[in-house]
């Protein structure tokens, strides 16, 4: 027997910052059979979105906000979205869903979401809030912390913080973030995605967001997020945010993949502190399925091995999200590389 649709949606938000490891925790989420009726909601920075694919999870109830927006206009995108979710579901137009996730990008402060929700006049009716999951990466996460405020505040307002690279830190760096975290959010629930039996039911717990139970510091952070006014969105670049932004490369022959995987270490390795995130998915040739990349400042993950390309075009797409470095220096440095092995393939 199907479960009757609840009155009131609940809506997890999934926050944390630029490669924290946001949208491998929600594949690993997504593949529980408990939770095969849930909506998504993916925004993305900058105007080429690639999460979307790499959940290897697309229909009806998965949708990629478009703008990309950090600023407190992706309100109106957000309200539009769920409100076109609860009207297609209720038409019988998609699946029935019982639960909303909502994937922030890793440069979003997660309070304006949080007063859409809250105070839309429509959305109040039909969703809530049933809680706030953090993840933080034990590599960079300290830093991070240190350097953007956004960061900080996505670990304040979480219910679950998601400590996530364990494996790949020293345990000195895990200790320093676990204590800057109990300082910042001394309330939240403490998970590690390395573990194997990561309990599901504990992320997904129902918490009904409670901003004075988060202390002083996040109850102002709300109030001001409510009585923000909306930005004048005419001439707003919705890839760049300060002096971090965001673009993407696309190549239509395939990359050697030896020769690619090297540059990018070596890019990496001499810019890192630059590089907040760079993710792509590779066409490497002889008629293979794509290859999934991700790099998180100095690290660069093992590649993923994707099932199928997600659309019809074999084409490699590689999102760079940077602060301070030019997208025409990274260009010129991955075709001069690129030449040395064999002739640069066209960027578009």
């Amino acid at each position: 027997m199907t479960e009757a649709i609840p009155q009131f949606t609940p809506v997890t938000l999934l926050t944390g910052f630029l490669g924290s490891g946001k949208t491998t925790l929600l594949q690993r989420l997504l593949a529980d059979p408990s939770l095969a009726d849930t909506a998504v909601l993916i925004n993305e920075f900058g105007e080429v979105g690639l999460d979307h694919h790499l959940l290897q999870r697309i229909d009806d109830n998965t949708v990629l906000l478009q703008s990309g927006c950090v600023c407190c206009t992706i309100r109106g995108e957000l309200s539009d979205a769920m409100r076109d979710l609860h009207s297609r579901r209720s038409r019988g137009d998609i699946p029935p869903f019982r639960r909303l996730a909502i994937e922030t990008t890793g440069l979003a402060d997660p309070f304006p979401v949080l007063t859409t929700l809250h105070a839309d006049p429509v959305l109040k009716h039909h969703f809530r809030v049933a809680g706030v999951i953090t993840t933080v990466d034990a590599v960079n996460g300290s830093a991070q912390m240190l350097r953007y405020a956004e960061s900080v505040k996505q670990a304040a307002v979480a219910d679950r913080l998601v400590i996530t690279k364990t494996d790949l830190a020293d345990p000195e760096q895990t200790w320093k973030l676990l204590s800057t975290l109990k300082q910042i959010n001394p309330a939240a629930r403490i998970l590690y995605a390395a573990s194997p039996n990561l309990d599901t039911a504990a992320l997904l717990a129902d918490t009904p967001f409670d901003a004075g139970a988060h202390g002083d510091m996040v109850r102002e952070w709300f109030h001001e997020a409510g009585h923000a006014h909306h930005h004048d969105h005419a001439g707003h670049d919705p890839n760049r945010h300060g002096n971090i932004h965001a673009f993407a490369l696309t190549f239509d022959r395939p990359l050697d993949w030896t020769v690619f995987g090297i540059w990018l270490t070596m890019l990496l390795n001499r810019h890192g502190e630059q590089v907040l995130r760079v993710k792509g998915i590779l066409d490497v040739g002889g008629g293979s399925p794509p290859v999934a990349i991700h790099g998180v400042q100095h690290l660069v993950h093992p590649p993923v091995h994707m099932q199928d390309w997600p659309e019809a075009a074999r084409a490699s797409r590689i999102v760079f999200i940077v602060n301070g470095l030019q997208r025409a220096d990274i260009e010129a440095s991955l075709a001069g590389f690129m030449a040395l092995a064999s002739p640069a393939p066209a960027a578009a």
